[in-house]
């Protein structure tokens, strides 16, 4: 029993210290096993810290590569630009100078024409001269022979015809006051007198050059195209200016076939400024003036207007006359019904309505042609080039703005044409006159805006916004497109 028991105490102590060694090495691994486990806590935190840190330095070197790419780009662009700047004013000069050229070889060619034509006109008048003087001698002896019979009745009839020259001379005088003060009263009163109701809104002096020009240009019969003998001139003219392009060799083609037309010798020079001015202002009816493009035919018209009238001066008032007929804006006038009576077919048809099958045509399409009329007259005013002689210029663009602010009334009509001008002339205003420009363009802010607006739901959104748009947005600091013409198409540049 004391052997059992021995070995079994024996036994009991093996398996106790066996348990002891067990646990120590559980322990002893546990322990290097969270030794291992925090180092790998903190290996992961230092790798953790170097990415942040190298994430930081590599967005500090993109943001430093993102502003020095940035500023090549903004140097490039800026080159870039300076050099199209460049490329477009030597575009331009050149432009100014080939038109310079071209216009003084024209001159060149007409003086030339011109002394030959003198030449032949004083062969003309030489033998004109002779055949007088031939004359002249035969008449002598009948001369001398009716002589002595007038003499003898001279002496009789010399007191009677003296009473009755001062008598006339008395009358003539007063004829001739009442016939001026009449002239003045017609020119305020005229279309009062035909429609009754209607106030006009004007200035004195602009009125007088609409009828000293409409009086010149009704010497000539409007349906002078119908004629035989004419004819073939209206359909040359109209081919010419039915064919012009907003391009430089097409403003010189068309510029040269016109003055060729104007200064021929067979057509009447009346006569062919007025087939002119009729075509040059019908391209608003043969043209779609709600095209993109009809900004730039308007300045090719500008410029060909401006060629021809500098060669020929004449045909500057029928132009204008021509503008006067179809846009009563351009004047600057305004005819105001005063009634419901005097808005009447009469009323439409004067103050430039057109008839469409038999019937007026509808208020917009009015509006879309008061706009195109005034843009093709500011085209013509503000179209300049060096050495050529404007008859009807920035100046009178100038004046013409005045006028308008002074006298026409703020309706939408008026407000179309005035945002058209400005549209068209209002970049070329503003870098002749300055801060006299600004100053109209603070009256219109102030005063035909406000205006505008106080007629509530009576004028449409778009006439305000319009003017307010070219305000705002600063437009006449912009060069109206088209303004230079491009020597050939762009169509053309990408075939």
């Amino acid at each position: 029993m004391e052997k059992r028991s021995l070995e079994k105490s024996i036994l009991l102590e093996l398996e106790r210290d066996h348990h002891l060694k067990i646990q120590e090495e559980v322990r002893s691994k546990l322990s290097s096993l969270e030794v291992c486990h925090q180092n790998e806590i903190q290996r992961t935190i230092s790798a953790f810290a170097r990415l942040q840190k190298y994430a930081e330095s590599r967005k500090e070197i993109d943001r430093r590569l993102d502003v020095q790419f940035q500023r090549k780009i903004a140097e490039v662009l800026d080159k870039h630009l300076s050099m199209v700047q460049r490329d477009h004013e030597q575009k331009s000069q050149i432009v100014e100078r080939r038109i310079r050229d071209d216009a003084a070889v024209e001159e060149a060619k007409r003086r030339e024409q011109s002394m030959k034509e003198e030449k032949i006109k004083q062969e003309r008048a030489r033998q004109e001269a002779e055949a007088r003087q031939k004359a002249t001698a035969k008449l002598a002896a009948d001369a001398q022979k009716a002589a002595y019979e007038a003499a003898q009745k001279e002496a009789v009839e010399k007191e009677a015809a003296k009473s009755r020259a001062e008598a006339v001379s008395t009358s003539s005088q007063i004829s001739q006051k009442s016939v001026a003060h009449a002239t003045i009263m017609a020119i305020s009163t005229e279309i009062k007198s035909e429609l009754p109701g209607i106030k006009i809104y004007a200035d004195s002096s602009a009125l007088e050059a609409e009828s000293r020009r409409l009086a010149l240009h009704d010497q000539v019969p409007s349906n002078i195209y119908l004629s035989k003998e004419y004819s073939r001139y209206d359909r040359q003219i109209g081919k010419s200016i039915s064919k012009l392009m907003p391009t430089t060799d097409s403003v010189k083609a068309r510029a040269s076939e016109l003055i060729k037309a104007l200064d021929g010798q067979d057509c009447p020079r009346p006569i062919a400024c007025r087939l002119f001015a009729d075509k040059m202002i019908s391209i608003v009816k043969s043209r779609n003036p709600t095209d993109k493009t009809f900004g730039k035919l308007a300045f090719a018209c500008g410029y060909v207007m401006l060629l021809v009238t500098n060669q020929v001066p004449d045909a500057m008032d029928y132009l204008l006359a021509e503008f006067n007929k179809v846009c009563m804006y351009t004047v600057p006038k305004h005819l105001h019904a005063l009634n419901a009576q005097a808005r009447n077919t009469d009323y439409f048809r004067l103050i430039g309505y057109q008839e469409e099958d038999g019937k007026l045509q509808s208020t917009e399409k009015y509006l879309v042609n008061v706009v195109a009329y005034v843009k093709l007259y500011a085209a013509m005013i503000q179209t300049e080039i060096k050495g050529v002689r404007h008859p009807h210029g920035l100046a009178e663009g100038w004046k013409w703005l005045a006028m308008f602010l002074n006298t026409i009334p703020a309706i939408p009509a008026t407000a179309f044409a005035l945002h058209a001008f400005l549209k068209v002339a209002g970049f070329a205003l503003h870098k002749k006159y300055g801060s006299q420009f600004m100053k109209i363009l603070d009256v219109i802010s102030r005063h035909f805006i406000p205006a505008l607006k106080a007629q509530g739901s009576k004028v449409q959104p778009e006439a305000i916004n319009n003017l307010q748009n070219y305000l705002n947005d600063k437009i006449y600091l912009e060069e109206p497109e088209g303004q230079y013409l491009a020597q050939q198409l762009l169509s053309k540049m990408f075939l």
